[in-house]
């Protein structure tokens, strides 16, 4: 069995690369982990789902990416999902500190909150949560880019259009000009307009389709590969119409597993037993349990799961630095429990998470596939 993948925080990890993009910028502050050369003007592409191993295996639908200089590759992050590793690009800091530690994580004694929609838990029903845990409070951390701003630099956020005021985009993407897009040509044409600005930009732009069709249809799937040939394509574009003093940097929040093995938790009685909460997704799970009942938690969960994941209790998940440096705002989140998948498996919800319960592509765990992501380099 391969060791755990562990995040490299404050090393090689999506939390180190704003700060060494605003270091490149002339943006005054901490010397960075990564060190880049200067520029006038920095376009970042975040691609969901875009996973360093992924896109090696399948380099031939990619030429123009697979061609780049790679500065990576870097580490996700625990759990290697959306909202945390976007959290982590935006704030300059691992999830340890600005909190977002799962895809559903705990937001109050019994309430999980679905952090990608900022709803109650569950496909049922869910309850639009943006006054009741106010996005800003939740993930109260303020954008590294709030810092090039104060230096002058101006920063534009490219997104869908439909996520302009979302729980998710008010929790981490807030600080910048949001420009919202329908589609791949107005996401070039909005990174090609901010990047030849006569002044110092940071765009950062965000393309979710992979991500979309690696859960639908599973990673490396006929419509996946076609739909990195489209995000290749999308890269050469802005490429091709920066000005010679700006970069574009690819890089991903994750990567992806296709799922060949499920548990599931809403019908296994012992993955039941003393369970309050279970928060996190597939491959990433926060077990939260009743008084007293850690032991025969931890105990049921490792027998019931055995080689398909790595189950720990969450002190031991906070020590190993899963997390990075975990603040008190954001230890309550984490679960006393802590399951990592392993392999190809995967802890599903058929009652509480019907939908994503039943798709092929799943991440946020601590393999290679999912933790690993890139940071290619073009240079016009």
């Amino acid at each position: 069995m391969t060791d755990p993948v562990l995040p490299e925080y404050g090393r090689r990890s999506l939390s180190d690369v704003l700060p060494a993009f605003l270091g490149a910028l002339g943006v005054p502050g901490p010397a960075p982990a990564l060190a880049l050369e200067p520029v006038r003007a920095v376009a970042l592409l975040l691609v969901d789902g875009l996973g360093a191993e992924l896109l090696r295996r399948h380099a031939a639908d990619a030429p123009f990416l697979a061609g780049l200089a790679d500065a990576g590759p870097l580490t996700s992050g625990y759990p290697s999902s959306t909202a945390i590793g976007l959290a982590s690009v935006a704030t300059g800091v691992p999830p340890g500190v600005h909190g977002m530690v799962g895809s559903t994580f705990r937001s109050g004694a019994d309430e999980l909150l679905d952090a990608l929609h900022w709803t109650s838990h569950g496909d049922h029903d869910a309850v639009d949560l943006r006054e009741r845990r106010i996005p800003e409070l939740v993930q109260p951390v303020a954008p590294a880019w709030e810092r090039a701003v104060a230096d002058g630099v101006e920063v534009t956020v490219v997104s869908r259009r439909a996520f302009r005021h979302s729980g998710l985009t008010r929790a981490v993407l807030r600080g910048g000009r949001f420009r919202g897009t329908d589609a791949l040509g107005d996401l070039a044409a909005e990174m090609i307009t901010a990047g030849t600005r006569p002044e110092r930009q940071f765009c950062y732009g965000y393309h979710a389709d992979l991500d979309t069709l690696g859960h639908v249809h599973g990673p490396g799937s006929l419509p996946w590969r076609m739909q990195l040939a489209q995000v290749d394509r999308l890269a050469a574009l802005v490429a091709e119409h920066l000005p010679p003093d700006a970069v574009l940097a690819v890089t991903a929040d994750h990567g992806m597993v296709g799922v060949e093995r499920t548990v599931d938790a809403d019908t296994e009685p012992a993955l039941q037993q003393g369970v309050l909460l279970l928060g996190g997704d597939p491959r990433a799970r926060h077990v939260h349990v009743r008084p007293g009942a850690l032991d025969d938690v931890l105990a049921a969960w490792c027998e019931v799961l055995g080689a398909d994941a790595w189950v720990v209790p969450g002190e031991q998940a906070v020590a190993e630095g899963w997390f990075g440096v975990v603040t008190p705002h954001a230890r309550d989140r984490i679960g006393d429990v802590v399951v990592a998948a392993r392999g190809t498996a995967a802890v599903i919800r058929s009652v509480a998470e019907p939908v994503l319960s039943r798709l092929p592509g799943q991440h946020g765990s601590l393999t290679a596939d999912e933790q690993l992501v890139p940071l290619l380099l073009a240079r016009p």
